[in-house]
């Protein structure tokens, strides 16, 4: 019904609802039908999807029901937002009442009433209708049918209906409803028959939209006004008496919990467990009985409001349920109050009873903690052993500290007897825990017995054990005063003996030998020092035996044992034959490494003279002009087979050079080539023969090639070699400068002779002057000198010069 009765104005707005606890739920046609059917405009909504969104848009839509003096009670946001159907029906019959119903008025009757009257005035005139409710006055269906009829007599033929057939009536008048009048079908009309009592609501929901269908504005807002004010009293009473009846529920509970609590007389032993429950008497008083209290008072005054408004409503006055009226909870009150008295009353009285106990147990506790703590582990401390490990020093501090302890049990004394006084008092006045207090007692006082026995027994073994151990003491430090020595005497000839050498000569093997075979001289005299400090460790071993003392100590006055010296004596003479064996071992490795470095030695001063002396001569044919190209060029092929048919010498040099390196040898003072060096200068040897060698042939196809004179050769090579102080065959970037010069080429030392020859450079090899860089420089010199053929004739012979290279 009521969803019919959303869409019957939701439609209007192009809209409709299918779930009436779903589609409400985000509040956005919640506030559609409210302007639809107030004609008013709201807030503006949330259009956001989360729950907070949701619940904002439903609170703007009740604040707007609120705002026309409707009172929602009980029903929230969250409520609706949640889906709980019962809220979401509570509020759209809020809405029905308020802007449905409320504004009915028919002869000075409101709301529910004026819409009674109204329909009992228009079907009077008709026969088997007799309207006095909304409920079962509608269930034959012929009250909706002459309410159609009375208003449009040409919808219905209103003869032909029976009252014995109220299914065809019901749905005869929806049906014709909602096809000529606009208003939907809200009802089913098998509900209606096959239901008891109709409800009512959907009822006064469904007629109302009969009677704004047919009455006017003026008279439906006067019925309308009186309906709401008479179902606002109702309503408002009726919760009255709803908050009285589970208000006093509540409170007579409460009241028949407590009761019991409060008569419960069982003593307690501890003053723990009286205090906790004088804490939860206390809690009571101050945290639940309050509420309560205000509960009654509230309980008494909703009571009398209700009364006054019943009475002023001419309605009967309100009885409540049996047991629960006003003076039965003030009497059921009155009982709590007793019992609050008689239970405060009795726990003072048991608290005073356990304090005098409680007084005397804890100060039992007390002595007896503090006693107990001072003895913890006394026992253990005078059994113990500790002075058979004990050296001399320590002894005499344990007989110091003895003495003190002595003095401290005696001052205990009074103590046990006060524990034991106490004890037994609480024995005379019977306190509940007397078995634990006589144990804890009786325990102390054996305890107290025993430590007495244990103090003597132990003085005198602390007073033999120091005059044992004076004799002791003197032995040890004899002991100690030779045995330190000769220990470090021992670990450093050890360290000796086994010390790594690294020797590279004769002369220092033989060094080592030497001082060697002296300290195999001092050995006779030092084991007849070793003998002697073994006698005085013998001495004490005796005084040990005969006194059965137990040595599980140290000799306090050092860590060196018998059984180390003995062991480090005897690694000695191990290691003497060893560094015999070693020495020598060494040596003739040393000789070895000699005789290898002399031969490689002897090798090497003839291969690096001859290489350098090779290199030298090669140098010189590329530069002098003796002979023709083709003279120099066989000259250079000689020098090259006798170079090659040097290399068995080389790699003969290279088998000495490997030799010395599995030897590990680094130095030689022999010679002052190394195998690096002779490798080096082999290398270039190969290179310079092969690539002079190279360039005198290119200069001999040049030469052929441009027909180029031996004088001609001379002269350039003679030009050349004059710029080529290096004699590298090639011009720097130096030499080049002193031949731009030369050539009458303006370059001076200021900064714009250098950016000068920086530029032509830049179109040069700045470290090495070729042919195609030697190009760049001819082409900037016809250009300067516009001389093309003595250009061309430089080219010419730079090229013969430089081997096209």
């Amino acid at each position: 019904t009521f969803t019919a009765w959303c869409n019957s104005h939701l439609r209007k707005a192009g809209t409709q609802i299918e779930n009436i606890e779903e589609d409400f739920r985000d509040g956005l046609k919640l506030m559609l039908l409210l302007e639809v059917i107030s004609g008013e405009r709201l807030a503006k909504p949330e259009r956001g999807k989360m729950r907070v969104h949701k619940i904002s848009n439903v609170n703007k839509a009740l604040d707007f029901i609120a705002s026309k003096g409707v009172k929602l009670v009980s029903i929230g946001a969250e409520e609706i937002v949640d889906g709980n159907v019962k809220m979401t029906l509570g509020m759209i019959w809020t809405i029905i009442l308020r802007f449905a119903i409320q504004d009915i008025s028919v002869e000075e009757t409101s709301a529910k009433e004026g819409l009674l009257l109204w329909c009992q005035r228009k079907t009077a005139p008709y026969k088997n209708v007799n309207i006095q409710n909304f409920h079962i006055s509608w269930k034959d269906g012929l009250g909706f049918c002459a309410l159609i009829h009375r208003h449009r007599p040409e919808l219905i033929d209103y003869g032909k209906l029976r009252k014995d057939d109220p299914l065809t009536n019901l749905n005869t008048a929806f049906d014709v409803a909602e096809k000529y009048l606009d208003i939907p079908k809200m009802l089913d009309a098998e509900d209606i028959v096959g239901t008891a009592r109709p409800d009512e609501k959907a009822i006064m929901t469904y007629v109302s939209s009969f009677y704004h269908a047919f009455s006017g504005a003026q008279k439906a807002e006067t019925a309308a006004n009186r309906i709401c004010k008479v179902l606002a009293v109702n309503q408002e009473n009726e919760q009255l008496m709803e908050d009285y009846e589970k208000l006093a529920s509540d409170l007579l509970e409460w009241i028949r919990r407590t009761i019991p609590w409060l008569e419960n007389r069982a003593p307690e032993n501890t003053m723990q467990a009286m205090q906790q429950k004088l804490e939860d008497f206390r809690d009571y008083r101050r945290l639940h009985k309050p509420p309560k209290v205000q509960e009654k008072c509230q309980l008494e005054i909703n009571f009398n409001t209700l009364q006054t408004k019943l009475r002023l409503s001419n309605r009967p006055a309100f009885m409540p349920s049996e047991g629960k009226m006003v003076s039965d909870i003030n009497n059921a009150w009155g009982g709590l109050e007793q019992a609050e008295k008689g239970y405060e009353e009795w726990l003072l009285n048991e608290i005073r009873r356990l304090e005098r106990l409680d007084h005397l147990a804890e100060k039992f506790r007390q002595k007896a903690s503090i006693h107990e703590s001072w003895t913890d582990g006394k026992e253990a401390m005078l059994q113990q052993k500790d002075y058979e490990t004990a050296t001399l020093s320590e002894i005499k501090a344990l007989l110091k500290k003895h003495e003190a302890f002595e003095s401290d049990l005696a001052a205990h004394q009074d103590r046990v007897e006060q524990i034991a006084a106490i004890a037994q008092e609480l024995n005379e006045l019977d306190y509940y825990d007397s078995p634990s207090v006589n144990a804890r007692c009786q325990k102390i006082c054996d305890q107290w017995d025993n430590l007495g026995a244990l103090t003597q027994k132990r003085r005198e073994a602390l007073e033999r054990t120091e005059k044992l151990l004076e004799t002791i003491d003197q032995l040890y430090l004899e002991y100690a005063k030779r045995a330190a020595p000769f220990n470090n005497w021992m670990e450093g000839a050890m360290e000796d003996l086994q010390d790594t050498f690294i020797v590279h000569t004769i002369e220092e093997i033989q060094g080592l030998t030497t001082a060697h075979e002296q300290f195999k001289a001092t050995l006779p005299d030092a084991d007849k020092e070793r003998q002697a400090i073994l006698g005085i460790h013998n001495e004490v071993s005796k005084i040990v035996q005969t006194y059965h003392v137990n040595m599980a100590g140290t000799n306090p006055y050092t860590t060196i044992t018998p059984h180390e010296i003995n062991g480090k004596w005897e690694h000695v003479r191990q290691l003497v034959p060893r560094r015999d064996q070693a020495l020598m071992e060494e040596h003739a490795r040393q000789q070895q490494n000699e005789r290898l470095r002399k031969q490689f030695g002897a090798q090497a001063n003839v291969i690096g003279p001859w290489i350098q002396t090779k290199m030298e001569e090669i140098g010189r044919i590329s530069i002098e002009m003796h002979g023709t190209l083709e003279d120099q060029l066989n000259h250079l092929r000689q020098y090259e087979k006798s170079i090659v048919n040097y290399k068995p010498k080389i790699d003969q040099l290279e088998g000495d050079h490997q030799l010395i390196q599995e030897a590990l040898i680094f130095d030689n003072k022999h010679t002052n080539y190394t195998m690096e060096h002779i490798r080096v200068g082999w290398e270039q040897l190969l290179t310079t023969i092969a690539r002079t060698i190279n360039e005198v042939e290119n200069q001999i196809l040049t030469r052929d090639a441009k027909g180029i004179s031996q004088e001609q050769m001379n002269e350039f090579r003679a030009s050349f070699n004059h710029f080529d102080r290096d004699h590298s065959g090639t011009l720097g970037p130096e030499e080049f400068k002193a031949c731009l010069i030369s050539l009458g080429y303006d370059i001076g030392n200021d900064a714009q002779g250098e950016a000068e020859f920086a530029r032509i450079m830049s179109i040069v090899d700045p470290n090495r002057l070729g042919v195609v860089t030697f190009q760049a420089f001819i082409d900037f010199m016809s250009r300067e000198t516009a001389d093309t053929d003595t250009a061309d004739q430089v080219m010419a012979s730079f090229k013969i010069l430089a081997g096209d290279k």
